[in-house]
């Protein structure tokens, strides 16, 4: 006897959206603000119900303009989260994806059903809503091998930028030290740099600054 779709229970389905930023010299995560139970007043990661005619994707990009006013930005799917009890309100499994933004004009505007949208730093996060604090650990880790063999680090960036200003966010990401003149010399060596002139309306030695030749995401063994 042929199986039919309407034999099997259908558990609901949700994308949530882990998004960092550079901002004050800190590595952060975009939260916000619970305005309805579950977790009324808690804070989570974007997101909410896959609607019935779109992909994954697209639920995840509305999410993150509709919660936080966030949109255009670097997005990649990240992992399923499936835990029968993660969700008080029955069968519901999520689809985390990971976003990276450059914070300049970025103005977060938090709406629909919560009620703030903030940035912390990965070092003072709150308790969070659901199984989110497991999503944000995988999502760290995620985060340093994308940065070992891809460009994703630069979509964290100005469109031009100083090699200091990428020797920046890989120590806070890995949270040690690199020598200056090797990390500058193993990312000018990929090839994956254009030289954009001088840095202008500076007081001391102004820097080169670059731009990024390949696309965001593209695979390159960068350390």
């Amino acid at each position: 006897m042929e199986e039919s779709i309407h034999d099997f229970e259908k558990p609901s389905l949700t994308a949530d959206i882990v998004i960092f930023t550079i901002e004050g010299g800190e590595l952060k995560v975009l939260l916000v603000k619970r305005n309805i139970s579950p977790f009324k007043g808690g804070w989570a990661f974007p997101g909410g119900f896959v609607r019935i005619d779109e992909s994954l994707e697209d639920a995840a990009k509305r999410e993150l303009e509709e919660e936080a006013g966030v949109r255009d930005v670097y997005l990649e799917q990240l992992f399923s989260f499936g835990e029968p009890k993660r969700d008080p309100r029955g069968r519901v499994v999520t689809v985390a994806y990971m976003a990276l933004v450059n914070s300049e004009g970025i103005e977060l505007k938090a709406a629909t059903d919560v009620s703030d949208a903030k940035w912390f730093s990965i070092k003072d996060v709150p308790s969070l809503a659901f199984d989110h604090k497991e999503i944000l650990e995988y999502s760290l880790k995620r985060l340093k091998w994308k940065f070992e063999y891809t460009t994703v680090a630069f979509s964290l960036l100005p469109k031009k930028f100083a090699i200091s200003e990428v020797q920046k966010i890989y120590e806070m990401v890995f949270n040690k030290s690199f020598d200056k003149r090797n990390f500058s010399k193993k990312i000018i060596s990929l090839g994956i740099l254009k030289e954009e002139g001088l840095r202008k309306n500076v007081s001391h030695r102004p820097p080169m600054l670059y731009s990024l030749k390949k696309n965001v995401g593209d695979i390159v063994e960068i350390i």
